[in-house]
């Protein structure tokens, strides 16, 4: 052989099958998939600025509109303006409430969880009384379909 062809095929192995040996790869994309292009350093760099502004005020717990701009839109204000574009109150969410109630101790604390649970309470009694009601109506439906003498077949 050749000098410059076995320096060729050695190089080939080096490139492509031992790197493939040493650092096997992951398999192919699927054909439909499009590569993204390799971002310019001023975009890498503006990507790396905002996820670190992100990391950093995850560690608080309200991010802020100053941060997501786009999060914080006045939709609420939208949603709740009546024709003359006044905003019309609303009332404060149980969530809400119950933020507050912390705030103020134990002592209020205590009558809003009451609360919340003596709610949660008679939803599920009303929803149990429903189903029993239900089920009670299916099964004399049932009940009154087998006691009517059903007509023979003509064959």
């Amino acid at each position: 052989m050749k000098l410059k062809t076995m320096w060729q095929k050695v190089s080939d192995y080096v490139r492509y099958d031992l790197k493939e040996i040493a650092f096997p790869s992951s398999l192919p994309d699927p054909p439909h998939i499009q590569k993204r292009r390799k971002l310019t350093l001023k975009e890498w760099f503006h990507v790396l600025k905002k996820a670190s502004r992100l990391y950093a005020a995850s560690w608080v717990r309200d991010i802020g509109p100053d941060l997501r701009p786009n999060d914080y839109k006045d939709e609420w204000a939208e949603d709740n303006s009546n024709e003359n574009g006044k905003i019309k109150k609303r009332e404060p969410s149980t969530l809400e409430d119950l933020a507050v109630a912390a705030k103020g101790g134990m002592e209020t604390l205590r009558p809003a969880l009451q609360r919340v649970y003596m709610t949660r309470a008679s939803a599920y009694r009303d929803a149990l009384k429903s189903f029993v009601q239900g089920y009670q109506e299916g099964i004399q439906q049932v009940v009154a379909g087998k006691d009517k003498p059903q007509p023979e077949e003509k064959k």
